[in-house]
């Protein structure tokens, strides 16, 4: 038998599918049909703290407004649903899904200050979060921070939420790091048990009919595997025990298996279940144990990390010659007198 068991943040799976956060995780019927369709684990929509405190301030404001000239309509103003608006309405989704789910449930959150992260990691695993995924989401766009100062500042406060709580704890990247190996290395030992590679950054566009900054949202394709695919591969034999998982483009078995290959324990589907729905996962699975079952491999544990960088004598060498490879791979679909602009 084709055992896909594996562990994730020390959380025992049934498969290395995990659902990232979207808004498939974000209600408890789509959290179900997840479920069901053999998803080993759900990470909840991501709380921004701005998000929550603009809810919570906006809400004060209508329920304060015109209370000193209208008292007596007051007494007919229905409750207020204050349970879904603000941190709660995260809190709230933590608590019903495990008392609905199976399967473990990750709680997902964004803080933008020191208060913030921790009292928000609190009352996230207060409400039963089998574990924590602190993502690391913020453009920094001033040109008076450093790389050093912004990575500090991360250090510190994910090292207070690690004090702070008690459950496994993952580390969602930037893919724009400077230095990613030493940070994910920093990480582990301020003792964080996993990471998430990499955080996708949505980019506004500009409408030129109304010259308006407008959101543009992009889902992945497979292509985008390639980066985290990478990273993944590079950090595996450095961080042996330490939890990896691959999100972005993951969305047929072959994205599975590849991202296994590489060293992840487990990768991670948005944009194929916004796409397809749930069902995407008993395809992506099923494909996982034939192309397993073909290659006579018996269990993910031995695929895991199977095409690493671990094989290489030099990281560096590796990393020049998949550089080299790749544009000869380029040179050779070309016409045999044609150039490829930009590769010579």
């Amino acid at each position: 038998m084709t055992d896909i068991r594996c562990r994730y943040l020390g959380l025992h799976l049934r498969s290395p599918i995990v659902a990232s956060p979207s808004p498939m995780t974000g209600n408890i019927e789509t959290l179900l049909s997840l479920q069901q369709a053999g998803v080993a684990a759900v990470v909840l929509p991501s709380l921004f703290e701005e998000e929550v405190e603009d809810e919570s301030m906006s809400l004060s404001y209508h329920l304060d407004a015109g209370t000193e000239s209208f008292a007596e309509a007051t007494s007919y103003l229905p409750p207020a649903p204050l349970g879904l608006v603000g941190p709660m309405r995260h809190v709230r989704l933590v608590s019903a899904a495990k008392e609905v789910l199976s399967i473990p449930v990750i709680a997902s959150l964004n803080g933008t200050s020191d208060g913030g992260w921790l009292r928000y990691a609190s009352m996230l695993t207060d409400a039963g979060a089998d574990a924590l995924e602190l993502n690391l989401y913020s453009i920094e766009a001033s040109a008076g921070r450093t790389a050093t100062a912004v990575e500090e500042a991360n250090v510190r406060l994910i090292e207070q939420v690690r004090r702070r709580v008690d459950v496994p704890i993952a580390v969602k990247l930037s893919p724009y790091l400077s230095a990613t190996a030493n940070f994910a290395h920093r990480l582990v030992e301020i003792g964080v048990d996993g990471l998430v590679l990499f955080n996708r950054f949505y980019q506004p566009d500009i409408d030129i009919e109304t010259w308006d900054v407008v959101p543009r949202l992009e889902l992945s394709t497979s292509a985008d595997l390639r980066l985290p695919l990478q990273w993944i591969a590079l950090l595996r034999p450095q961080l042996p025990t330490t939890s990896l998982a691959l999100t972005s483009g993951v969305h047929s078995g072959a994205d599975v298996v590849k991202g296994l290959l590489a060293g992840a324990d487990v990768v991670m589907m948005a944009s194929a279940l916004l796409r397809r729905g749930a069902g995407q996962v008993q395809l992506a699975e099923s494909e996982l144990v034939a192309w397993m079952a073909a290659s006579d491999c018996d269990s993910v544990a031995q695929l895991r990390g199977s095409v690493s960088a671990g094989g290489a004598k030099e990281p560096r060498a590796y990393e020049r010659v998949q550089y080299i490879r790749t544009l000869q791979s380029y040179r050779r679909r070309l016409p045999a007198n044609a150039t490829a602009p930009g590769l010579d």
